[in-house]
């Protein structure tokens, strides 16, 4: 399995880091996605990046809760300490109208901006959408380039995934520990989803799915999404495993 969305380069692991790490390769995580933040998270992911060389993949992006009022710095950050080859997407870019909207406009700008980096790079997005589905779709067209990436932590109605595929055929989107809660409504149409369009995720250390809800998260927990949606689908696990590596694979060039 790949782990597309790991910060495990977060101060919650820094008391137990290499135990961590053994549990998630133990549950048969292969490799992973660390996807950027901001300038001060910059650094520890490219230790881990150095540590884990060849396991660990990093992201460069800004990530919308940090668009605030140095945004012009933060972002010229993204563009000074951008490596061809170094990056397996740009990311964690998106919209977030959940916490705040006091830097809306700079958020699409931030996000307008990045995608068409990503674009002119050729390189996949992971995109944070939180309560702004409708102005996530709007930047896309405003953009207007043949994009491709993950949703990232999708939580959106089966409408909202049909409408991706139609109008952005090259994204995927990310399911992780929230397909397996209790009250989860993506439970009820991952039947109709097809594994190719399907990227596992764990947001690590956030996002725990069941058994460990309520906990920290960690990329090893990555099973027990994968097991929900082999149940889900009727399918072996080693189905969901071998076509969602594959997924990621091609996504992420790793």
């Amino acid at each position: 399995m790949i782990d597309t969305h790991s910060h495990i380069y977060d101060e919650a692991y820094d008391e137990d880091f290499s135990q961590v790490l053994e549990r998630a390769k133990d549950a048969g995580v292969g490799k992973m996605v660390m996807p950027g933040i901001d300038s001060s998270y910059h650094e520890r992911m490219m230790a881990c990046a150095r540590r884990l060389e060849g396991y660990a993949f990093p992201a460069i992006g800004l990530h919308p809760t940090s668009v605030e009022a140095t945004w012009r710095q933060e972002l010229q950050f993204v563009w000074d300490n951008y490596r061809p080859g170094e990056f397996v997407a740009i990311g964690e870019i998106g919209l977030d109208e959940h916490w705040s909207k006091e830097f809306l406009e700079e958020q699409k700008r931030v996000f307008e901006d990045q995608l068409t980096f990503a674009w002119e790079h050729d390189l996949p997005v992971i995109i944070h959408s939180r309560d702004s589905t409708e102005d996530i779709f709007d930047c896309l067209d405003r953009v207007d380039k043949p994009l491709r990436g993950v949703f990232h932590a999708f939580s959106g109605s089966y409408e909202t995934y049909c409408r991706i595929k139609k109008h952005y055929g090259g994204f995927k989107i990310g399911v992780g520990g929230v397909v397996t809660y209790k009250n989860s409504h993506l439970a009820a149409f991952m039947d109709k989803v097809p594994l190719e369009d399907i990227l596992l995720e764990t947001d690590a250390p956030w996002l725990t799915p069941v058994p460990f809800r309520g906990k920290r998260n960690e990329s090893g927990y990555i099973r027990y999404t994968a097991e929900k949606l082999a149940l889900l689908k009727g399918i072996p696990f080693e189905e969901v495993d071998a076509v969602t590596t594959d997924n990621a694979q091609t996504m992420f060039g790793i």
